[in-house]
Protein backbone atom coordinates (compact mmCIF):
# COMPACT_ATOMS: atom_id res chain seq x y z
CA UNK A 1 0.00 0.00 0.00
CA UNK A 2 1.64 3.45 -0.98
CA UNK A 3 -0.19 6.47 -0.07
CA UNK A 4 0.67 9.81 -2.31
CA UNK A 5 0.28 13.98 -1.08
CA UNK A 6 1.13 16.12 -3.30
CA UNK A 7 2.32 19.60 -2.86
CA UNK A 8 3.69 23.05 -4.15
CA UNK A 9 0.73 23.65 -6.52
CA UNK A 10 -0.12 27.44 -7.30
CA UNK A 11 -0.62 30.02 -9.05
CA UNK A 12 2.14 31.60 -11.55
CA UNK A 13 2.33 33.95 -14.58
CA UNK A 14 3.24 32.39 -18.18
CA UNK A 15 7.12 32.07 -18.60
CA UNK A 16 7.41 30.75 -14.67
CA UNK A 17 8.31 28.22 -12.81
CA UNK A 18 7.11 25.59 -10.09
CA UNK A 19 8.17 22.76 -8.18
CA UNK A 20 5.58 20.32 -7.64
CA UNK A 21 6.81 17.32 -4.73
CA UNK A 22 4.70 14.13 -4.09
CA UNK A 23 5.23 12.33 -0.98
CA UNK A 24 4.74 8.58 -0.42
CA UNK A 25 4.42 6.60 2.37
CA UNK A 26 5.32 2.91 2.73
CA UNK A 27 8.51 0.87 2.84
CA UNK A 28 8.14 0.07 -0.88
CA UNK A 29 8.38 3.54 -2.62
CA UNK A 30 11.77 2.72 -4.26
CA UNK A 31 10.23 -0.36 -5.81
CA UNK A 32 7.33 2.13 -8.32
CA UNK A 33 7.81 3.73 -11.26
CA UNK A 34 6.44 7.01 -10.44
CA UNK A 35 4.66 9.40 -12.89
CA UNK A 36 2.70 12.90 -13.11
CA UNK A 37 -0.72 12.85 -15.41
CA UNK A 38 -2.77 16.33 -15.26
CA UNK A 39 -6.73 16.93 -15.77
CA UNK A 40 -7.56 20.19 -16.93
CA UNK A 41 -11.60 21.03 -16.69
CA UNK A 42 -13.79 19.36 -18.93
CA UNK A 43 -10.49 16.99 -20.34
CA UNK A 44 -9.55 13.66 -19.59
CA UNK A 45 -6.70 13.15 -17.86
CA UNK A 46 -3.22 13.16 -19.59
CA UNK A 47 0.41 11.33 -19.00
CA UNK A 48 2.84 14.68 -18.47
CA UNK A 49 6.31 11.98 -17.00
CA UNK A 50 7.46 8.91 -15.76
CA UNK A 51 10.54 8.25 -14.05
CA UNK A 52 11.24 4.45 -12.90
CA UNK A 53 12.05 2.91 -9.90
CA UNK A 54 16.05 3.79 -9.88
CA UNK A 55 15.75 7.02 -11.39
CA UNK A 56 17.38 5.84 -14.55
CA UNK A 57 14.85 6.19 -17.08
CA UNK A 58 12.26 8.91 -17.78
CA UNK A 59 9.55 9.61 -20.02
CA UNK A 60 7.78 13.01 -21.23
CA UNK A 61 4.64 13.84 -23.14
CA UNK A 62 5.77 15.87 -26.03
CA UNK A 63 3.91 19.09 -24.81
CA UNK A 64 5.97 19.39 -21.63
CA UNK A 65 9.23 17.69 -23.28
CA UNK A 66 12.41 20.63 -22.64
CA UNK A 67 10.41 22.96 -19.85
CA UNK A 68 9.58 19.85 -17.16
CA UNK A 69 11.92 17.45 -15.41
CA UNK A 70 11.02 14.31 -13.17
CA UNK A 71 13.21 13.24 -10.17
CA UNK A 72 12.89 11.30 -7.51
CA UNK A 73 14.89 10.68 -4.21
CA UNK A 74 13.94 7.44 -2.82
CA UNK A 75 15.72 8.03 0.17
CA UNK A 76 13.26 10.34 1.03
CA UNK A 77 10.27 8.68 -0.31
CA UNK A 78 9.32 11.61 -2.69
CA UNK A 79 9.67 12.26 -6.52
CA UNK A 80 9.50 16.11 -7.84
CA UNK A 81 8.70 17.67 -11.03
CA UNK A 82 10.19 20.62 -12.19
CA UNK A 83 8.18 22.78 -13.99
CA UNK A 84 9.76 25.74 -16.32
CA UNK A 85 8.55 28.34 -18.75
CA UNK A 86 4.91 27.63 -18.08
CA UNK A 87 1.97 28.50 -20.36
CA UNK A 88 -1.66 28.84 -19.63
CA UNK A 89 -2.19 25.53 -20.71
CA UNK A 90 -0.57 23.97 -18.21
CA UNK A 91 -3.12 25.02 -16.04
CA UNK A 92 -4.78 21.94 -15.08
CA UNK A 93 -4.84 19.69 -11.51
CA UNK A 94 -1.95 18.05 -10.96
CA UNK A 95 -1.82 14.37 -9.66
CA UNK A 96 1.65 12.07 -8.75
CA UNK A 97 0.49 8.30 -9.34
CA UNK A 98 2.65 4.61 -8.80
CA UNK A 99 3.05 1.86 -10.89
CA UNK A 100 3.99 -1.35 -9.68
CA UNK A 101 5.27 -2.60 -13.07
CA UNK A 102 6.79 -2.09 -15.95
CA UNK A 103 5.21 -0.33 -19.10
CA UNK A 104 4.74 2.36 -21.01
CA UNK A 105 4.08 4.29 -18.02
CA UNK A 106 1.66 6.63 -19.51
CA UNK A 107 -1.47 4.87 -19.22
CA UNK A 108 -3.65 5.55 -15.93
CA UNK A 109 -4.20 2.00 -15.97
CA UNK A 110 -0.63 0.95 -15.05
CA UNK A 111 -0.89 3.17 -11.51
CA UNK A 112 -2.11 1.59 -8.79
CA UNK A 113 -2.12 4.21 -6.64
CA UNK A 114 -3.36 7.96 -6.51
CA UNK A 115 -2.47 11.35 -4.81
CA UNK A 116 -5.31 13.72 -4.61
CA UNK A 117 -4.01 16.41 -6.25
CA UNK A 118 -2.59 19.66 -6.38
CA UNK A 119 -3.87 22.72 -8.83
CA UNK A 120 -1.54 24.68 -10.89
CA UNK A 121 -2.92 27.98 -12.39
CA UNK A 122 -0.65 29.45 -15.12
CA UNK A 123 -2.20 33.08 -16.13
CA UNK A 124 -1.39 34.80 -19.13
Amino acid sequence: QVQLVESGGGLVQAGGSLRLSCAASGRTFSSYAMGWFRQAPGKEREFVTAISWSGGSTYYADSVKGRFTISRDNAKNTVYLQMNSLKPEDTAVYYCAAAPFGGSYSKTYEYDYWGQGTQVTVSS
